[in-house]
């Protein structure tokens, strides 16, 4: 579906085009053009591989999507994979949706390709044409502005990945540690790892396009860009933290659930301590010798019984003591 197709030149918006104008204002001066597709088909991005001359491989790229972040180079022409990482709105859903947006960059053009995404990127093109200073370095500076969104909605998604993390070390402490509570542990160290995915190749992307031989479509912006790359380096600073304090958080899980099975090991050990004293002193009486001289007491009865509950009570007292009970 094609989003929107936009003239721009000086910085400024010129008009909403149909896709067969394209070629004729690529021909004016000092001017670009900003198509906007999400989801499209074959038919549709044949079209526009036609109107910009885009690299096939790229646009095969595109079109099937799940790549990792990368940049390539197509003579003069850039081909950028971001992964777009959500927050399920809806509730039952599943807590983070994966999506994509493959940029194709030239000296006239922007050609932004969303696929599996909701948020669309409306907001980043109202900032630029608030801008036109700005958007008067053409392209690249679009480019900059595809990227420098995408990074910041990682971070309310690493936000709530943390919250999650809190209520998760919360329970912890409080002392529901059960298996389930290790299995939430592990999906979440999942949702991180998803997180990480994106983030981490980014960096490589980002430090293409200020350091170094910076392509010429971005050449005059490398501030920018390395705005974007220490945000960056920033996220996975944050996502390695995170991901060392899920690793500490599954062991100490573990560990207080081996110290609770230890105390109800030791519980165990002294009622059956309880119970075996009465049942060794009833199980002499019970095998009926003959020449067992309490049996003609007649206060050897209460007295065994009170031998019993006298050898028990003081077992009571020592495990108290020891904290077995």
């Amino acid at each position: 579906m094609l989003v929107n197709c936009v003239a721009y030149a000086n910085g400024r918006k010129q008009a909403d085009i149909p896709v067969a104008d394209i070629s004729e204002w690529l021909q004016a001066p000092d001017g670009f053009v900003w198509v906007a597709m999400k989801d499209p088909d074959t038919t549709e991005l044949g079209m526009i591989k036609d109107e910009f001359g885009l690299h096939e491989l790229a646009v095969e790229d595109a079109h099937h999507g799940h790549q990792r972040p990368k940049l390539e180079e197509y003579g003069s022409s850039l081909f950028i994979v971001m992964r777009m990482i959500e927050r399920a709105a809806a509730p039952g859903e599943e807590s983070l949706r994966e999506g994509e947006i493959a940029v194709f960059v030239g000296p006239r053009y922007v050609v932004s390709v969303r696929r599996d995404a909701e948020q669309g990127f409306a907001d980043v093109r109202a900032r630029c044409e608030r801008e036109p200073h700005l958007l008067a370095h053409g392209p690249g500076y679009v480019l900059y502005a595809l990227m420098d969104s995408v990074v910041d909605r990682y971070v309310p998604v690493l936000d709530s990945l943390m919250d999650e993390f809190e209520e998760l070390e919360t329970r912890i402490f409080n002392g529901q540690t059960t298996r389930a509570l290790v299995e939430q542990l592990y999906v979440l160290k999942q949702k991180l790892m998803r997180l990480d995915h994106a983030v981490s190749p980014l960096i490589e992307v980002a430090g293409k396009l200020h350091g170094g031989r910076v392509p010429a479509v971005c050449a005059g912006l490398p501030d920018y860009f390395r705005d974007v790359y220490d945000h960056l380096l920033r996220l996975r600073q944050s996502i390695d933290n995170l991901r060392d304090m899920l690793t500490t958080a599954v062991g100490v899980n573990l560990s207080l659930i081996t110290l609770q099975e230890n105390e109800v090991t030791k519980q165990l050990a002294a009622y059956a301590a309880l119970v075996a004293v009465p049942t060794a002193i009833a199980g002499v009486y019970g095998m009926n010798f003959k020449n067992m001289p309490e049996l003609d007491w007649w206060f050897g009865y209460p007295l065994a019984l009170g031998l019993m509950v006298g050898i028990d009570l003081y077992l009571v007292y020592r495990f108290r003591k020891a904290g077995w009970l």
